[in-house]
């Protein structure tokens, strides 16, 4: 496993520039973070805010020679949190056991992939998971109030 040297900033690979992938990769770039991030459609970096200091890859992510671009292999941490639950499982898994990546996280729509993600040793962010937690937590609270 790689080990982070020196006080160099954090380099963080983003798969996907939609309204997450965006939010993410402005937030973290603010943040002093080094950032790239991976879409198909060069249209979706608009998304960005205008103070983004990071890069942008144009392209597929399940394609090595992208990957390689947006140079993953010496990334910290890979986001992979595209509207597609297969191909962040694909890029994770690519992230983590070719390019070494120490830390990926990527975010799953279908809860019941989650346990898949996890018996690959791929962390999961569930959204369908995460609101009907936070939306039963409330029902809850609102049926305990007099």
């Amino acid at each position: 496993m790689k080990k982070r040297t020196g006080q160099s900033p954090e380099s963080i690979v983003i798969v996907g520039c939609g309204r997450l992938g965006a939010m993410l990769a402005s937030h973290l770039s603010r943040s002093g973070s080094r950032v790239v991030v991976i879409d198909r459609d060069s249209s979706s970096f608009d998304l960005l805010e205008a103070g983004f200091s990071g890069f942008r890859v144009t392209g597929d992510a399940v394609e090595h020679d992208v990957l390689r671009e947006a140079n993953l292999a010496e990334a910290d941490l890979m986001l992979a949190v595209t509207q597609k639950d297969t191909l962040n499982l694909m890029v994770a898994q690519v992230a983590k056991v070719l390019f070494e990546v120490p830390h990926v996280i990527a975010r799953v729509y279908e809860p019941k992939r989650e346990i898949l993600y996890r018996r690959l040793d791929i962390e999961t962010i569930s959204p369908t998971s995460l609101t009907s937690q936070e939306l039963l937590r409330r029902v809850t609270r609102k049926r305990e109030q007099p």
